[in-house]
């Protein structure tokens, strides 16, 4: 039998798929989120909002998954997660709680401190005083900054966030080397490149682009859609994360890996690759560059590869068709 595995963020878009993932594997996990069985939070409260709807929807699959455990928990409050894993003594802490978003910490930067700097802290000390084997926790691809040489490499330099979102991933890979060099915890950060798929935030481009297209409503494309992203399929995401949590995994001390695919394409190609899959055409509108955008991003996957033997690659009219398929039947237009 498995050691258990320790999750949070489990009613976000990967964590909840990578939950249902590691359960199908036969591990179990003991899964934590602050959200109650509706998707509230006390940061949205509303359960009628589409990203509560997204939590509820999420948390239900995994109540009703054999081998997952759901414990509704803070991480931010100090002592709370300490407490928990004490109790389920995990060889594995995968740690994907956050505030995420880039937009949305130009609008309201202080969001993101209890989250993603305070709460980050509670688990590394939790981590630290239950001895736990392994931590794996999500970082981003919007560490890198703005470059325009390709690909990120993951031992390039990391110093000059866009946004305060960056700013509190980069304080996390700090912050997990500071404990492995006091304390000798070993850890992984996940640089996550534009991960997408069913079940996706609301206030990320697949999702926005789609309900607008499918109510023949305009769209917003910046930059005149040349910005290019690494869109990296959900499922291959956590295809990956499992396998990097798994024993046999080639890493150790405290580190980063990149988990992207090493294929930019153009916003304007992923617009029409999306708008192919649900068979209308979309209206465009263009706005100048956002201040804390990036022109780029781009995985390298060696240092991916040499950890791990391999992971799938789901190409983008693949994995898009996929997505629309499950917002037409999770949200159906009349």
């Amino acid at each position: 039998m498995t050691a258990p595995i320790v999750l949070t963020g489990a009613a976000g878009f990967i964590g909840s798929r990578l939950a249902l993932h590691l359960a199908g594997q036969g591990h179990t996990v003991h899964a934590c989120d602050w959200a109650d069985a509706r998707g509230c939070t006390p940061a949205d409260p509303d359960p009628n909002t589409v990203l509560a709807r997204l939590r509820s929807g999420r948390l239900q699959a995994l109540a009703q998954t054999p081998g997952i455990t759901l414990r509704q928990l803070d991480i931010a409050q100090p002592g709370a997660f300490a407490q928990w894993i004490g109790e389920v003594r995990p060889e594995v802490v995968i740690h994907l709680a956050a505030q995420a978003g880039v937009r949305h910490s130009m609008q309201a930067p202080l969001d993101f401190v209890a989250p993603n700097l305070i709460g980050f802290a509670q688990v590394l000390e939790a981590c630290h005083r239950q001895q736990v084997g392994r931590l794996l926790y999500a970082s981003s691809s919007s560490v890198y900054g703005m470059r325009d040489k390709a690909p990120f490499r993951e031992d390039e330099r990391t110093d000059r966030p866009q946004s305060f979102y960056a700013a509190t991933k980069q304080a996390n890979e700090a912050m997990a080397l500071a404990y492995h060099a006091q304390y000798g915890l070993r850890s992984l950060g996940l640089r996550f490149f534009t991960v997408y798929g069913p079940w996706g935030r609301p206030d990320m481009a697949p999702f926005m682009f789609a309900q607008a297209i499918r109510r023949q409503q305009p769209i917003t494309v910046f930059a005149g859609g040349e910005l290019m992203r690494d869109f990296t399929f959900v499922d291959d995401t956590v295809s990956a994360v499992a396998a990097l949590a798994a024993p046999g995994a080639r890493w150790d001390g405290a580190t980063v890996v990149n988990v992207g695919h090493h294929r930019p394409v153009s916003v304007n190609t992923f617009v029409q690759t999306l708008a192919d899959q649900l068979g209308m055409a979309p209206v465009v509108q263009h706005a100048p560059m956002q201040k804390a955008d990036v022109a780029l991003t781009c995985a390298s996957e060696d240092r991916l590869l040499s950890m791990i033997d391999q992971w799938p690659d789901t190409p983008l009219a693949s994995g898009l068709g996929q997505f629309v398929q499950w917002l037409q039947q999770w949200d159906p237009l009349p």
